[in-house]
């Protein structure tokens, strides 16, 4: 039988951590961290995703700030209330709560966020800086599942690692995470030719491609480690309705260690959530973050291929 990887035992002690954090800064005398999260209509699952992250900031200590606005709001006031929130110094963090109406473009919005304040992640900037190796806030989810490995893993140099799905919020992140961490990674999707046999040949599978029940039994090697991002709430035969994840959960037993669904990777997403929020108010009040990607090439990581005109090129 394989081990479950528990996600909320993981997810618990991240938000000890984060609490321990946020006790430490108020006893120094520093603010409160304070996350933004702002919801536009009454979409039902985003309704209860963002009770969660408000729960789940109060029990940590970080005060959250809601901004609850009707379905018509209009592009040009939303952004205006970012503009808001970028410049208070109070709000370490903003979260807008996606999806957001038709007559909205997400892109814009998520954008507008200073990438400071972006715990969630999705700027331009902070999606260059972890390209680069160079910082930044890492998303909630893909950072989640760098912390669930961990409990498996001491080191994943050299692992072959197959990442299935290449979403800009999931799946491109996680492989560029385990690229940092030496892995060997390769990226697929639902179309990737002999999918099963290059899943077979992983030490860790990472399933995030949104399709239920995807990764079947023999596409795992015994001893692998089986991470499950999915989740879709799908008809049994019984005609009740019950939540599943990318991988056929009972066939893969013969692997090392798995993810249930629920309670592997999504508490993890909120955990990372605070965590980001602790980490973003703590750079801001150090005088140490940034809005820019201004790094210089000297400051760039070795392995960026970029050389020096002094340093010897590959294969000199």
């Amino acid at each position: 039988m394989a081990a479950i990887i528990d996600g909320r035992a993981v997810a618990r002690a991240v938000e000890q951590e984060a609490k321990e954090q946020v006790d430490a800064m108020v006893a120094a005398g520093l603010p409160r961290p304070g996350l933004a999260v702002v919801l536009v209509g009454n979409d039902p699952a985003s309704e209860v995703y963002v009770g969660r992250k408000l729960k789940k900031s109060e029990e940590v200590g970080i005060r959250s700030i809601e901004h609850r606005l009707p379905a018509e709001t209009t592009q040009d006031d939303l952004l205006a209330l970012i503009a808001q929130l970028n410049a208070d110094p109070e709000v370490h963090g903003i979260l807008v709560q996606v999806p957001l109406p038709e007559h909205i473009d997400t892109g814009n919005v998520l954008r507008a966020i200073a990438p400071s304040k972006d715990v969630d992640g999705f700027h331009p900037v902070n999606v260059g800086r972890l390209n680069t190796g160079t910082g930044g806030i890492v998303p909630c989810t893909p950072l989640g599942v760098m912390k669930l490995l961990d409990t498996v893993f001491d080191d994943l140099t050299g692992k072959n690692a197959v990442v299935i799905g290449k979403s800009n919020i999931v799946g491109k992140p996680i492989a560029l995470l385990l690229l940092e961490r030496e892995a060997t990674v390769t990226v697929t999707h639902i179309y990737t030719e002999n999918l099963a046999d290059l899943a077979r040949q992983a030490d860790i599978i990472i399933a995030a491609a949104g399709a239920p029940e995807l990764v079947k039994g023999y596409w795992v090697k015994p001893g692998a480690v089986v991470i499950d991002v999915g989740i879709t709430r799908i008809k049994g035969e019984d005609g009740k309705t019950k939540l599943v994840g990318d991988v056929a959960f009972d066939q893969v037993q013969h692997a090392k260690a798995v993810t249930p669904v629920p309670g592997g990777v999504g508490p993890m997403t909120i955990a990372c959530l605070l965590s980001n929020t602790v980490q973003a108010a703590r750079a801001q009040l150090a005088g140490t973050s940034t809005d820019s990607f201004a790094v210089e090439l000297d400051q760039l990581p070795d392995r960026s291929m970029i050389f020096s005109e002094t340093e010897a090129q590959p294969g000199a």
